[in-house]
């Protein structure tokens, strides 16, 4: 391919919307454009690099024995309002309606769809099992769209489904996935840690999340040393403390004018921040049209919420819990801000953490201005509608399996696996009859690969001041050879040659011909991150070049048949990944 020829436009200034080294360096290389909010388009450059991590993802499914369909992203309400979803998804969804006023949704996944297929068609255990997947554009109307391809409103996915007769057969169908989704990150050159998670708006009962490890992830991994427990922050278990021994005092009101805060009453009544009690507020409404249910979250003072654990335990969709205003909430539950405690609330939800079951003679709020109860203990004073793990795990802490401190890192989420069960199945009746002519559901998986997301991650760790660095698997094109001297024959003639032989190697060939100084044409190869240069300058009638490989300093001079041999050589040894 001759630049000279190539769409192909940089920019020299930081964009000024651009927070992250992968939405920098995407927009200034050309490789996409931004069309509103969240919303991008690829330019040939990116759309070659697209096309390398979909084939990857495409080759290790069907390794796997998965065939790929194409499905609409135009999904009919009927099938959401079946599995129950329609209404719990959440703003997120982007809802529209036809002409006739039918409702659909702009599907930001496709566990109803692949559903409502297989069921079409499956009805006996000998048509088991069945592994469908999909690369297709979803939709998310995220509030805050940001980072560029790491949370945009319309991106693309690999979103795959299992469908077995039993746990048995899901159990293989998961092992498969997580050993094909290490295949792909391995190839497309990524660090990455495969953690427990949370299942979130999909469902299931088990589920593992990729993360590409950066500075930079949303997410935060926990993770030990000594052992293998590595889960993200909102799905790591938390080991309550020892239950304490001593004997129960007696209850006591005691004021504490002023003190609002754990930190403010502790030192006031000179107890350790373990012995006391918060109280975090919430406000639940899951839908508009009903009236909203206030919630009293407890967990020992020195400890965070985890905000996810809780929601869990509400059974209720996370966009639909809020911190409450607590006047509004004090006049119906009669709690106290700043003075809240588990004694006397009314018309409200307590969910105490299980710390607090084993934790003797807490102070907590009396619900009352100024006022505190001391030698406070559950059991005897007070009880939670739901008793549950309410912490939020970080370094330092235990872990939760061997009691070593774990550690914290960031990551970027690039695939997630989930056993569904039979989440999906039951309700929308996907059924079969096994030997004995008995009704089963069918048991489900589900595997989402973020290919956009997986393509700004590699940037993520691959890239320097001075530009991207793309492996060799999913580089636009394996080797850019500069022309010094556009109208020179002696080098232009070399570097035809080089060309061909580098094309008829099977390798992707950039000739940058272009009328430019030598040093534009340097920077623009950095910052595009191809893997290999060949600079044909002075000495291209003596037959030598100068190679350089992008992710190091140095620049060789070597005779142009060398340079070839090495660069067929780098590039068929690495084209697979790691």
């Amino acid at each position: 391919m001759r630049a000279s020829k190539m769409y192909w436009y940089t920019l020299r200034e930081v964009p000024a919307e651009a927070e992250i080294s992968s939405h920098i360096l995407l927009l200034r290389g050309g490789y996409i454009r931004k069309l509103v909010s969240g919303v991008y388009g690829f330019m040939p450059l990116g759309k070659r690099t697209l096309r390398k991590v979909e084939q990857i993802v495409r080759e290790e499914m069907d390794r796997t024995g998965a065939q790929e369909i194409g499905m609409s992203a135009l999904q009919p309400a009927e099938l959401w309002q079946e599995s129950g979803r329609w209404g719990a998804y959440g703003p997120e969804m982007w809802r529209v309606k036809d002409r006739n006023g039918r409702e659909f949704c702009l599907g930001p996944t496709h566990e109803e769809v692949f559903t409502d297929i297989v069921r079409q068609n499956v009805t006996s255990y000998r048509q088991l099992p069945v592994n469908l997947y999909q690369i297709q554009t979803k939709y998310r109307d995220e509030a805050r769209p940001r980072f560029g391809l790491i949370r945009s409103r319309e991106f693309i996915m690999k979103d795959d489904y299992s469908f077995d007769r039993d746990e048995e057969g899901l159990d293989k169908s998961y092992k498969d996935m997580y050993q094909a989704y290490s295949n792909v990150f391995d190839r497309c050159g990524l660090t990455y840690r495969a953690v427990e998670a949370d299942s979130g708006a999909i469902g299931g009962n088990n589920s593992h999340e990729f993360c590409a490890l950066s500075d930079v992830g949303e997410e935060e991994i926990i993770y030990c040393e000594s052992c293998s427990m590595a889960a993200t922050a909102e799905r790591a278990a938390f080991k309550d403390m020892a239950a304490e021994t001593e004997a129960e005092k007696a209850l006591e009101k005691v004021s504490t004018p002023g003190t609002k805060t754990i930190a403010d009453v502790c030192k006031f009544l000179g107890l350790p921040q373990e012995k006391s009690i918060k109280a975090p507020l919430f406000v639940v409404q899951a839908d508009a049209n009903e009236d909203p249910k206030y919630v009293a979250a407890f967990i020992r003072g020195d400890r965070q919420l985890n905000m996810c654990k809780l929601v869990n335990a509400l059974n209720v969709p996370e966009y639909a819990v809020e911190f409450a205003d607590e006047s509004k909430m004090s006049a119906l539950t009669g709690c106290v801000g700043g003075f809240t405690g588990p004694m006397g609330l009314k018309n409200c939800t307590i969910v105490v953490d299980s710390e607090l079951v084993g934790l003797k003679n807490a102070c907590a709020g009396a619900n009352e201005e100024n006022f505190h109860y001391v030698n406070v203990n559950y059991g005897r004073d007070y009880k939670g509608d739901i008793v549950t793990d309410l912490k939020l795990l970080q370094a330092g802490d235990e872990c939760p399996c061997c009691g070593s401190k774990v550690k914290s890192a960031r990551g970027i989420e690039v695939g997630q696996v989930f056993k569904l069960g039979t989440k999906y199945s039951e309700p929308m009746n996907l059924t079969f009859l096994d030997e004995n002519q008995q009704s089963h559901p069918v048991v489900m998986g589900c595997y989402g690969i973020g290919v956009t997301r997986t393509m700004a991650a590699i940037v993520e760790q691959h890239h320097d001041e001075n530009g991207i660095i793309w492996p060799v698997s999913v580089a636009p094109y394996h080797v850019v050879i500069e022309l010094i001297k556009p109208g020179d024959e002696a080098q232009e003639k070399l570097a035809v040659k080089i060309e061909e032989e580098l094309e008829r190697a099977g390798l992707e060939v950039v000739l940058d011909d272009r009328d430019e100084r030598p040093g534009v044409k340097f920077k623009d190869a950095d910052l595009l991150g191809f893997p290999i240069r060949i600079n044909v300058g002075k000495k291209a009638g003596e037959g030598i070049v100068e190679y350089k490989l992008r992710r190091e300093s140095e620049i060789t001079e070597l005779p142009f048949e060398e340079a070839i041999i090495k660069a067929i050589e780098l590039v068929n040894k690495e084209k697979f990944g790691k």
